[in-house]
């Protein structure tokens, strides 16, 4: 049995937050406006929607907050990270959401390993957005990195500190789609603004780890990350390959990793 912590951070990386901003990010996805064109001088990675262009209305700040609120909208029985639901649970418009996996194990002493390796269908005309490693630290008791606490002002702080843990090193980051590695990949971590996530479910993703948060609870988080926003892809199969290490010994926690493998399969 590992700790909390530990265990919390197998969501998707890590733990964290952030106070960007005062304004809250609606829930809803993939409304408005048309994707933005493939460009160059994106890290020469023409899959990658820019980090500075407003996927469909919204920037790569607010899908990353989205991101949260859909996860912690679902679950736990019914929930991708869970794998006790398809990639489709909860999924709606010109975006969806690929997620990591909360369930790790000790695979060596001070090693907590997350693998999955799921099929998805995917609807024509769909950009999939997708953390590589992140975290999230909000107002809920207990979702924080020690010394953080709930307090507003703690909340990014506490997220880009978590993602100070991420291991940048060959063969600890990266992500590989239909063979072609994603170049550049710490270029694109943002941190959310404030968002609001919930009113949470019964048997919500943070009350699996621990913390007291009910049905029907909201609350406010930050989130950090590397993420992406592939464009849609071409009809047919594909191969979408993610990995990610955090070595949190420095907190006397476990070096975690992520492995995560969709097999997708975009209709016509």
């Amino acid at each position: 049995m590992i700790n909390r912590f530990s265990d919390r951070i197998t969501i998707c990386g890590l733990l964290c937050s952030a106070v960007l901003a005062l304004t809250t990010v609606p829930a809803s996805a993939g409304v408005g406006n048309a994707p933005v064109p493939k460009t160059t001088g994106n890290f020469n990675n023409p899959d990658v929607m820019p980090l500075q262009s407003s996927p469909f209305g919204a920037t790569y700040e607010e899908w990353s907050a989205r991101f949260w609120q859909w996860q912690f909208s679902l679950p736990v029985n019914a929930n991708p990270i869970f794998d006790t639901a398809d990639c489709s649970a909860g999924q709606s418009g010109h975006v969806w959401f690929l997620g990591g996996s909360a369930l790790g194990f000790q695979t060596s002493p001070g090693v907590v390993t997350a693998t999955a390796n799921r099929a998805c269908n995917v609807p024509p005309g769909t950009a999939l957005f997708f953390p590589v490693v992140n975290n999230e630290c909000s107002t809920i008791p207990g979702d924080q990195v020690p010394p953080f606490t709930s307090a507003l002002t703690d909340l990014k702080p506490c997220a880009r500190f978590a993602s100070s843990f991420i291991d940048p090193s060959p063969g600890k980051l990266y992500v590989i789609l239909d063979g072609v590695s994603i170049k550049a990949l710490t270029q694109y971590e943002v941190s959310s603004p404030l968002f609001t996530f919930g009113p949470l479910p019964d048997n919500n993703v943070l009350q699996s780890f621990g913390l007291v948060a009910p049905a029907g609870t909201t609350a406010q988080s930050v989130s950090d990350g590397i993420q992406l926003m592939l464009h849609p892809l071409s009809a047919g199969k594909h191969v979408l390959h993610f990995h990610a290490e955090t070595d949190l010994s420095p907190l006397g926690l476990p070096r975690f990793i992520q492995d995560i493998t969709y097999y997708l399969t975009v209709g016509h």
